[in-house]
């Protein structure tokens, strides 16, 4: 029996492109994934006697994946004493006997995103009060925010179409070429 090789690579390379996509996605995306960034920094000075200086900057953490992020920690070398979580959900604050602190989410849904404001005076300045976040799943990526605009879903799903078209025609080839092969 003879096996035309072009219709089984005509017939294989979308299902294998589409299987392949699938088994990426599921593990990339079916997972919690913690990010944290600096939302602002500034300072203040306010017009009193003794012009006093105020700092404050944000902290945002999201877990920007598909499952519940839990026991996410936000670590501080030296917590202020002024510190607001927005939206307000369930946290609790650990402190060591160094000084350092931990404000703990019990757990961050997929998609939820917290924002930690810290007002605070000098000489403490904002690169001294943040450590670290991580939770359950491991470190936070920390990432470098560029306000942008998002692109239309239209646009978005030709990306996927186009892609998704030349995943399958590399795929057709390669087929092809180990049907030369053997």
């Amino acid at each position: 029996m003879n096996i035309d090789f072009e219709a089984f690579a005509k017939l294989l390379a979308p299902v294998l492109t589409l299987l392949v996509g699938a088994v990426v996605k599921h593990f990339t995306e079916g997972r919690a994934k913690v990010i944290s960034f600096i939302g602002h920094v500034s300072s203040f000075t306010i017009q009193d006697a003794q012009k006093t200086q105020v700092y404050t900057h944000s902290v945002i953490v999201r877990n920007a994946g598909r499952r519940p992020a839990t026991n996410v920690r936000l670590g501080h070398h030296a917590l202020p004493p002024n510190v607001r979580v927005e939206p307000q959900v369930q946290y609790s604050i650990e402190r060591n006997p160094d000084g350092a602190a931990e404000i703990v989410f019990p757990t961050l849904v997929p998609k939820e995103q917290v924002t930690i404001s810290y007002l605070y005076y000098p000489p403490l300045t904002w690169n001294q009060v943040n450590a670290y976040a991580k939770s359950d799943e491991g470190f936070a990526k920390v990432i470098s925010v560029i306000p942008m605009v998002q692109p239309p879903r239209e646009v978005i799903w030709v990306f996927w179409a186009l892609a998704f078209v030349g995943a399958s025609f590399l795929t057709y080839w390669l087929v092809k070429l180990v049907a030369v092969v053997i």
